[in-house]
């Protein structure tokens, strides 16, 4: 038999207030129509003075526990993938953990930007089958909202605030494709990409700093690496673009996700998008869009999920699970 990390649930969270592009027009040189046209991004939510993002982290747990028909107390392991977190330390992990009243098992954070969840579900799944836990929570949250130059026209209309998560449980399975769960990961990173997507501050600088991106460099190395990393994964798995039910990628931009859909082989009806109502939430993208597109029927049990991201670093990603 063979160990496999399933998803048990899924759940999201928004903040309550939403921003179209027209909001913007007053304080930049913008328009809705030039949103769209360059990113497919029409709203987004913004997280409330403080709220912060291990409270939208945890609401996203609660709804992916109460999916799942678990409890707090069913849960042995937590990982948050967040580039926000509330606090320099602890964890904002181990913040849900309180927030949750979890007071057993383990929890910590894994900062990989937008690939965050992608790193995170390899990480959990890892530890699921290494013995270290029955059941984990995988949480995508992030207030980017908070990290926003609003004077840079370029990268502020295209981030929003929100939270995901997915309940894993280990279960057997045969080993085969056929399998439930977790079938095949894929990581990279390569820092000499540095310089064309990051925060200009942090502890060690002593400043708080804002996003800082080169959009068409972002661009340029987007298609082909998620492209490439999609298709070793479902390699590792045996998987064929033909068996793709759903590939729900990170929620960055339109044009990114079209132009890896076209090299991954996979037509537009079977990608989940919901960029359009979110822009871009980094780690957070890849849950909210499962969370949304199972809430409205799109994904069953038995279809074949490809998930890949790209983020800063550069790092990026891919799993491929059948749900």
């Amino acid at each position: 038999m063979t160990l496999r990390a399933v998803v048990k649930g899924v759940g999201h969270y928004l903040p309550e207030r939403i921003v179209p592009n027209a909001e913007f027009e007053a304080s930049l040189d913008t328009s809705d129509e030039w949103i769209r046209s360059r990113s497919g991004i029409e709203r987004r939510h913004f997280a409330a003075e403080g709220e912060t993002t291990s409270q939208m982290g945890a609401q996203a747990a609660r709804a992916a526990l109460e999916n799942a028909g678990l409890t707090a107390d069913d849960i042995d392991l937590i990982v948050v993938a967040t580039s926000t977190a509330d606090l320099t330390f602890p964890s904002a992990a181990t913040m849900v953990q309180s927030e949750l009243g979890m007071t057993k098992g383990f929890a910590f954070d894994v900062q990989a930007v937008c690939a965050g969840f992608v790193y995170a579900l390899t990480n959990a799944n890892a530890l699921i089958l290494a013995g270290q836990a029955k059941r984990a929570l995988v949480i995508g949250a992030e207030t980017f909202s908070r990290i926003m130059d609003w004077e840079d026209r370029g990268t502020c209309v295209l981030f929003g605030d929100g939270a995901g998560a997915l309940v894993l449980e280990a279960q057997d399975g045969t080993g085969e494709k056929s399998d439930r769960g977790i079938l095949a990961t894929d990581l990279n990173s390569d820092g000499r990409y540095k310089d064309i997507l990051y925060v200009d501050g942090g502890v060690s600088s002593q400043t708080t700093g804002h996003l800082r991106m080169q959009g068409k460099e972002v661009f340029r190395h987007a298609v082909e690496k998620l492209a490439a990393t999609a298709h070793t994964s479902m390699d590792k798995a045996g998987i064929s673009s033909d068996e793709v039910d759903w590939v729900v990628p990170h929620q960055a931009n339109i044009r990114i996700i079209k132009g890896t859909a076209k090299k991954m082989g996979v037509s537009m009806d079977r990608v989940v998008v919901t960029v359009q109502d979110h822009g871009n939430t980094s780690a957070a993208s890849i849950p909210l869009a499962l969370s949304v597109a199972h809430s409205e029927g799109k994904i069953s049990e038995g279809d074949v999920i490809v998930t890949e991201a790209i983020g800063g670093g550069l790092a990026w990603g891919s799993v491929v699970l059948r749900w």
